[in-house]
């Protein structure tokens, strides 16, 4: 019998055996990544010796998450891609990691079939396609951008400082509370300083030339299409015209720093950057599911925001570590 708000020390695969069919309402995980590091212990996914032994694993992994999942629940799915040709890596070691960073002396990006030397592998729209073939429906592909992204020595290429998130459902109707995570509206009392822009004149300029213009100005950005204008022009695709609320629908450009973990677990996404995750796809007092739970984040904003969690973790270390955490966020939702 699984337990809620419990992680499991067992590989995901046979832990979610165990979980009924149509029993969470949300998934928000992020794999290991390919051909990355070595978290030492067996069974892990990630050093699979392709690029497509790593997907089908890990779609096999997620049709599992498929059939637990409750018709209206959403999968958020974190992934990082890799290069070809990476090269050898050496004895340089990880001090995070006894056995090194990776445990592999030969890349195993090295060579891979279909790519050339240099290529991006492209492995977050393969899992993508991969899934959307088995059945899930693929919603959107979120960005991550990364303001303090790590620095590359690169010189023919620009330095990468985003991942993707894929947001899938299970079905095309599916649970997705968009107010939750609206943000403000732009307005010409909050816009970026030194912008002006004129509804009239579809002007926008760092220099004040038209002065008359901008202080006739006080609506919202996007003028005449806010309000109780009646002219067809200005009225929605259902045919109701627009009412300015002071909010505006989430981008798809989510903009948040790293945060680096003290703890043993050196590969972690932010609180921050699953926060509208599990406020938009998951009702309060809801399932949270994660099969790679690693540092706890999941767990933490699960329990922080009033939802519960299970998960699966093949390292019980990082289970001590994550325990600690999520009492911590307990105690804040209490407050």
């Amino acid at each position: 019998m699984i337990e809620l708000d419990k992680i499991y020390n067992e590989d995901c695969l046979q832990g979610l055996k165990h979980l009924p069919d149509n029993s969470v309402d949300c998934c928000v995980t992020s794999p290991p990544y390919y051909a990355l590091r070595d978290y030492g212990v067996d069974g892990q996914i990630g050093l699979e010796e392709t690029p497509q032994q790593y997907i089908d694993r890990l779609t096999e992994v997620f049709m599992e998450v498929y059939r637990v999942m409750k018709p209206t629940g959403t999968l958020w799915l974190n992934i990082g891609d890799s290069y070809c040709g990476t090269g050898d890596k050496g004895d340089k070691k990880d001090p995070k990691n006894a056995k090194g960073r990776n445990g592999q002396s030969v890349s195993k990006t090295k060579d891979v079939e279909g790519c050339k030397h240099k290529d991006l592998i492209g492995i977050p729209w393969m899992l993508a396609f991969s899934l959307r073939n088995a059945g899930w429906y693929l919603r959107q592909d979120i960005i991550w951008a990364k303001p303090n992204a790590m620095p590359e020595p690169v010189k023919d290429r620009c330095t990468k400082s985003h991942e993707y998130i894929f947001l899938l459902s299970k079905s095309d109707k599916y649970f997705f509370d968009y107010e939750k995570i609206q943000e403000a509206a732009t307005t010409m009392e909050n816009r970026p300083a030194g912008v002006v822009r004129n509804r009239e004149y579809g002007y926008e300029s760092k220099d004040n030339l038209h002065p008359e213009a901008y202080l006739k100005s006080s609506h919202p950005f996007g003028g005449k299409k806010y309000g109780s204008n009646d002219d067809e022009q200005f009225r929605t695709k259902s045919g109701k015209p627009y009412i300015y609320t002071g909010k505006r629908n989430k981008r798809d450009v989510w903009t948040v720093n790293t945060h680096p973990d003290l703890n043993a677990h050196f590969a972690t996404y932010p609180e921050e950057l699953i926060r509208p995750c599990v406020l938009a796809g998951c009702p309060m007092g809801g399932v949270i599911l994660d099969p790679f739970m690693g540092s706890g984040t999941t767990a933490r904003v699960a329990r922080r925001w009033g939802r519960h969690y299970i998960g699966f973790e093949l390292n019980p270390e990082y289970i001590k570590i994550i325990e600690k955490k999520v009492q911590v966020a307990v105690d804040l939702f209490a407050e």
